[in-house]
């Protein structure tokens, strides 16, 4: 399947997005600069505006040492029929500050990366996207649909949390992933990857097929090292505020999906299913942390149905 390459640069930062499937029909407000379309920058001509149901789009927000990438694999499931927006987020990829003078882990905080993430959308003219998120990008995404419900049509949280509530556990997170983010800045991307995929927390992955374990490997290894720093000291659980009192605001409907090899996480979905007003948990056999990756096949399963549901319920009441 064919992807196209788009930057937006905003606020200090160059935000690389990845775009598959059909592009939305638009029309074109008439001025300077090249099409939408035709260059390879979101900021470099006037904004594509959609004449189409605004509830199709997918925006893919990926993991800690992800990348736009990760989800390549799953696109001809996920990006058939519609318009797929997958970003590297700040930090990963090629998205990164690029001013000197902005703070870096002020930059990479949740609140400026989800004002990026409506950038690239009002780019795209898409006033409201499907929204789905693994892990870190599972945080972003929640809190998208909190902080922007008008703007997430359905929600999609993959091995996802709402936050730590407990002050003490987020002041020894943040202690922790700042001794994590000085290791990497010390010791470099590859001793760091090296102890990241020594957790348990991805023991089921040494199943994975040698070719995609190494497929996962090599994006890993072509992180930046003061990218992952500052995503580590400005996006971290030990960050920013707990969401979980702000669960029943969520509006969308919302699929939460978790491996049944990752007990914490499987937990954790079931306590969200439960505070959010329109959700369902989904547990998925002989997988772990990253199910799109252990079980990509029953994954995009459960994410296609899922959310064609939402449009013929959508289609129904129109």
């Amino acid at each position: 399947m064919t992807v196209r390459h788009r930057t937006l640069t905003r606020e200090g930062a160059r935000i690389h997005v990845e775009l598959a499937g059909p592009p939305a029909p638009t029309s074109q407000h008439q001025g300077s600069g090249s099409p939408p379309g035709s260059g390879q920058r979101l900021d470099s001509g006037p904004a594509r505006h959609s004449l189409r149901d605004p509830a199709r789009p997918l925006l893919l927000l990926h993991g800690f040492t992800g990348r736009a990438t990760v989800w390549r694999p799953l696109l001809p499931e996920l990006a058939a029929g519609r318009e797929v927006i997958a970003p590297d987020l700040l930090g990963h990829g090629a998205s990164r500050v690029v001013d000197p003078r902005a703070p870096a882990a002020e930059r990479h905080r949740i609140e400026r990366q989800a004002a990026d993430l409506l950038a690239v959308l009002d780019r795209l003219g898409v006033d409201r996207a499907d929204v789905l998120g693994y892990s870190m990008g599972g945080r972003l995404a929640l809190y998208l649909a909190v902080a922007h419900p008008e703007r997430v049509s359905a929600l999609v949280l993959e091995s996802a949390s709402p936050g730590l509530e407990d002050p003490r556990e987020r002041s020894a997170r943040r202690a922790q992933d700042e001794a994590r983010a000085a290791f990497i800045e010390r010791a470099g991307i590859r001793a760091f990857v090296e102890r990241w995929e020594a957790q348990p927390l991805f023991a089921s992955q040494r199943r994975l097929p040698p070719e995609v374990w190494r497929r996962q490997r090599r994006q890993r290894l072509a992180c930046r090292a003061e990218g992952l720093a500052a995503s580590l000291r400005g996006m971290g659980t030990g960050v920013h505020e707990p969401l979980w009192s702000r669960l029943p605001e969520v509006e969308a409907p919302t699929l939460l999906l978790a491996g049944a090899l990752d007990p914490k996480f499987t937990a954790l979905a079931a306590r969200m299913a439960a505070r959010l007003p329109r959700a369902r948990a989904e547990v998925v056999p002989e997988a772990g942390h990253a199910v799109h990756l252990e079980q990509p096949g029953i994954f995009a399963r459960h994410v296609r149905a899922f959310l064609d549901e939402g449009r013929e319920t959508k289609d129904a009441t129109r």
